[in-house]
């Protein structure tokens, strides 16, 4: 069958079992079992079993469920009213005071989570009621926290980095080093605006609250401590060549039991439902991944990715312009898929005309989770839109009103990283020389 027949062919029966609610991770092995088949004259059955069994036979992996386990006993435990309560001293005095919240509460708990739903929910349970019952702004309030909550896959630990190394086979501690500085430089946008929004609209802002006392602060300090410690254990450890990921996993599922053991904030039923948790969202993550190494194999018998990666290379593409149409790619993909389906299904094709340009693999992992970001809150499949919709019963095209200028930052953030790939790049190659 002719290339281009059989990619239209593939597209439509992907699309078509998606459409049709079939799990992604089945979709994209009915996919590859059709381009076997059509393209090969290769033992199917054994291509899948090799395929499928040295996807899952990774030590790299074993990190994904334990830093799942961590984000769900955090989740379930008193840390995010203790968060709420810790930052709140620190940001009344600047322009936007409490809505700074939301994004410092969002890093820290991306910090400890890995996700970017969690992220999401944790936090605005705890600020968007507060927040109203203040008299701020709800459009600001819903936007900060729908734009912040993708912390949770651009900060490490990121089960969506996890995913990238494990299905390009690159290093997943830089991974996590590369996403601190873009992940910093988001937040330093989102505050940025968050105070020249608060100064241009002082009327849409409640009175202000009387400046916290130093017994407020150094009680905020205590509340936050946990939360610090853990962050510094589980990143730290990376950084400093102590641990692996899949061991700072384990290091972070310790100091989550203890934290809520501790607070008590973490009872019976709580920790079952965490286990539970983790389970589920584990296997929902292993069949993709199952999938998705089979299609690529299947890919690289049908020779698309190879023809592709030709074709663009003899269009003579810079790597700013192959980098334009690929971020256009990704958001318009992104209405319609979750990050990790948009990881996996396109990585096998992208990336060997990625490596041809020239491209840092570790680098364009952080551009395709920055892009990825974008989808969390473009309708109409945008997770964190769907999350605070189930929190403030908003319609949710409306909270994707609200988002708007936070996606826009999010384009401003990713032009940033493509004109200085150091940002992402400098401490990888510092802990990679040490």
């Amino acid at each position: 069958m002719e290339i281009g027949l059989l990619s239209l062919v593939l597209v439509v029966v992907l699309f078509g079992l998606l459409l049709a609610g079939l799990w992604v991770g089945f979709a994209l092995l009915a996919v590859g079992l059709v381009a076997m088949e059509v393209a090969t004259s290769a033992p199917v059955a054994s291509v899948f079993a090799r395929r499928v069994w040295g996807s899952m036979n990774s030590w790299d992996l074993t990190a994904l469920p334990m830093f799942i386990w961590m984000g769900e006993l955090l989740f379930r435990s008193r840390l995010s009213s203790d968060m709420f309560a810790g930052l709140a001293p620190f940001t009344r005095r600047l322009p936007g005071r409490l809505l700074h919240v939301n994004v410092f509460g969002c890093a820290l708990f991306a910090c400890v989570s890995g996700s970017s739903a969690a992220t999401t929910a944790t936090v605005g349970r705890m600020s968007l009621p507060e927040l109203k019952r203040r008299g701020y702004d709800p459009s600001m309030a819903m936007g900060t926290l729908a734009g912040s909550g993708t912390f949770g896959f651009l900060i490490p630990p990121s089960i969506i980095m996890i995913v990238y190394g494990a299905a390009t086979e690159q290093s997943i501690s830089r991974l996590f080093l590369a996403g601190i500085g873009p992940g910093l430089l988001l937040a330093v946008l989102f505050c940025s605006y968050i105070a020249i929004w608060a100064t241009l609209n002082k009327k849409r802002m409640p009175p202000a609250e009387p400046a916290p006392t130093w017994g407020e602060r150094f009680a905020a300090l205590r509340l936050l401590a946990p939360t610090l410690l853990l962050i510094v254990a589980v990143i730290g450890s990376i950084y400093a060549g102590f641990a692996s990921p899949t061991e700072a996993a384990v290091i972070g599922v310790a100091g989550a039991l203890a934290i809520a053991g501790i607070s008590g904030g973490l009872d019976r039923q709580g920790f079952v439902a965490s286990l539970t948790g983790a389970a589920i969202t584990s296997c929902m993550i292993a069949f993709i991944l199952a999938g998705a190494s089979f299609l690529t194999v299947a890919m690289g018998f049908t020779g698309i990715p190879r023809i592709l990666a030709a074709w663009i290379g003899e269009q003579g593409f810079s790597q700013y312009a192959l980098l334009a149409v690929l971020m256009v790619f990704f958001i318009v993909i992104g209405c319609f898929l979750d990050g990790i389906s948009i990881v996996v299904l396109t990585t096998s094709v992208i990336l060997p005309m990625v490596l041809a340009a020239g491209i840092d693999p570790i680098w364009f992992g952080i551009f395709l989770v920055l892009a990825v970001e974008m989808s969390q809150i473009t309708p109409p499949v945008g997770f964190n839109l769907f999350v605070i919709q189930s929190i403030t019963g908003r319609n949710i095209f409306e909270i994707a009103w609200f988002a708007l200028p936070f996606f826009l930052l999010m384009v401003l953030a990713t032009t940033i990283l493509t004109l200085f790939p150091q940002i992402a790049l400098w401490l990888p190659n510092t802990m990679m020389s040490n």
